[in-house]
């Protein structure tokens, strides 16, 4: 097993369209989800776009030039007050890279991220049988609310 410190960590700019990429692949093994992450990836002018977008963050950990785990995350700008909050969308460390801190050091580095931009929350979800993201959520934060979450189906109906 690897040291604690034998990662680092990479914000990810419009330039790293191809570290991108290796991240949508990580997290499509770590999620045992390949063909939700590889099947029909957006094209590099895509992933562009978003990494250059304002309100997307995506953070990769890398052991040397691998990425071994990642983050991304949606700034949402609020309505009701002057502020905003950030959701952890997809935070995942590739198996063999697993309880290195890895998943710890993304998680600060988005609170630290959050704090530069004035957020006054980070929130994530995670499903009720993921006992390893349960425990790491429930040691770095706040209190757990129970709630619902719904798909609403996108129609072109009028």
């Amino acid at each position: 097993m690897a040291a604690r410190d034998a990662f680092r960590l990479h914000r990810l700019t419009a330039q790293d369209v191809p570290m991108m990429h290796a991240l949508l692949t990580t997290f499509g093994e770590a999620f045992d989800e390949a063909e939700t992450y590889g099947s029909a990836r957006p094209d590099d002018a895509y992933l562009r776009r978003l990494l250059g977008s304002d309100t997307f963050i995506a953070l990769a950990a890398l052991s040397g030039n691998d990425v071994v785990g990642g983050l991304t995350a949606y700034e949402l700008i609020k309505f009701e007050q002057a502020r905003s909050e950030l959701y952890i969308y997809d935070l995942a460390v590739a198996e063999a890279h697993r309880r290195q801190g890895i998943a710890t050091g993304l998680i600060q580095k988005i609170r630290q991220i959050a704090f530069e931009r004035g957020a006054y929350v980070v929130f994530v979800q995670a499903d009720r049988g993921d006992a390893a993201a349960i425990a790491l959520y429930s040691k770095l934060g706040g209190p757990c609310e129970d709630v619902l979450h719904f798909d609403i189906p996108v129609t072109h109906e009028r």
